[in-house]
């Protein structure tokens, strides 16, 4: 994700790599897999600058977050994977929302390593 220059084939790439990643958690994976891999998904189409699906796959991540009752830095990457997708799509008050709240669930993360790189992450959400 962070490669420069990549081409459209790269980004198409990236784009099938993390779904297929998706699917195998569908089949072999537990709640928590399942969740990353949405968070994943997100990402990529946020590195992407595509804001729409972005938006519908850390949607996926936090309804998994909550039907599994999944906390600690599962669930701060959910709203993380909101806010930059709402960044992307310049959605300005829900970025800002789930800043506060993923925010909020990273503080929370208790490994001081896993809450610092999470808090780092976050920061780096367009404004």
């Amino acid at each position: 994700m962070e490669v420069k220059g990549r081409t459209r084939e790269d980004d198409l790439r990236m784009v099938h790599a993390a779904h297929a990643s998706r699917h195998h958690w569908g089949v072999v994976g537990t709640p928590r897999n399942l969740a990353v891999g949405e968070w994943q998904v997100s990402r990529v189409y946020a590195v992407l600058g595509r804001g729409e699906p972005a938006t519908v796959h850390a949607e996926a991540c936090l309804a998994l977050c909550r039907r599994h009752r999944l906390k600690g830095w599962v669930l701060a990457y959910a709203y993380e994977a909101l806010a930059r997708a709402a960044a992307v799509a310049g959605r300005r008050r829900d970025r800002d929302r789930y800043l506060r709240l993923g925010g909020r669930a990273g503080r929370a993360i208790r490994a001081a390593d896993d809450r610092d790189q999470f808090l780092r992450d976050l920061a780096t959400v367009a404004r």
